[in-house]
């Protein structure tokens, strides 16, 4: 194993465990995301007929929807009340949301496990505000059962999407590609239509990019988070110990 390929943006900090695993086993990875989000028009988001003004909090499960909500208001010319409210699916989110109003504890929540069910139990304290939920074009919906069950008031729209990003001209010379998102998946096929795995090894994150890999027909060499590793670096640096200790 000696290159592999990374679908996502190169890490900003020195101290990512990718680093570490390049010094620790002698390979070279490349990264290059698969996909790329851009947020949809005020004339796509108006068809929708959602009033943002008519919600009294916002939830957001990414940066990428902090900077396109706030970028659709002043598209809108939607002026955010100072009393919105504001619920991150994780503390790094939420933080975030700092880069576009004053932070104040009083008006911003969080998970502290980064996971949408202790998300939604936080949420369920707040029963008498109306929850406005941005979300990309594709997103599974399986939250929204959870949310009708605890009786909360909330409101899901479309405020940007996922599309496909540029690709290396050519797999070759790769011998592994790891996927984080189904997406992922379609924009792998979409721009190698005549894709042949072979001895192409296969890395994922996630169930929901597993099983898109499988329904492609594709073989999965190795699937991320597991009992050993939670981490996909993690994981990753088991799997190259593993065929270390088989040389």
């Amino acid at each position: 194993m000696k290159k592999i390929l990374i679908s996502q943006p190169a890490p900003t900090s020195e101290k990512s465990p990718y680093f570490d695993i390049e010094k620790n086993h002698d390979v070279e990875l490349i990264f290059h995301p698969f996909i790329k989000v851009e947020g949809i028009t005020a004339q796509e988001f108006r068809k929708q007929k959602v009033q943002i003004l008519d919600h009294t909090a916002v939830v957001f499960n990414s940066r990428h929807a902090i900077d396109h909500f706030f970028t659709l208001c002043k598209a809108l010319r939607v002026n955010v009340p100072d009393d919105m409210k504001y619920f991150g699916i994780s503390e790094t989110v939420a933080l975030y949301i700092q880069k576009y109003i004053q932070y104040r504890k009083r008006k911003v929540f969080f998970s502290n496990t980064g996971k949408w069910p202790e998300l939604i139990q936080l949420m369920a304290k707040h029963k008498t505000e109306k929850f406005l939920i941005p979300q990309s074009d594709v997103h599974s919906g399986e939250n929204s059962k959870l949310l009708d069950e605890k009786g909360i008031m909330y409101t899901d729209c479309v405020m940007y999407r996922t599309v496909s990003n540029e690709m290396p001209r050519s797999l070759r010379g790769y011998d592994m590609i790891v996927l984080f998102t189904p997406s992922g998946v379609e924009s792998l096929l979409q721009h190698y239509p005549k894709f042949r795995q072979g001895k192409l090894k296969i890395a994922c994150w996630g169930k929901t990019t597993a099983k898109a890999i499988h329904d492609a027909g594709l073989r999965l060499d190795l699937e991320a988070p597991s009992a050993e590793a939670p981490s996909i670096t993690g994981s990753l640096d088991l799997y190259l110990k593993k065929l270390e200790s088989q040389t």
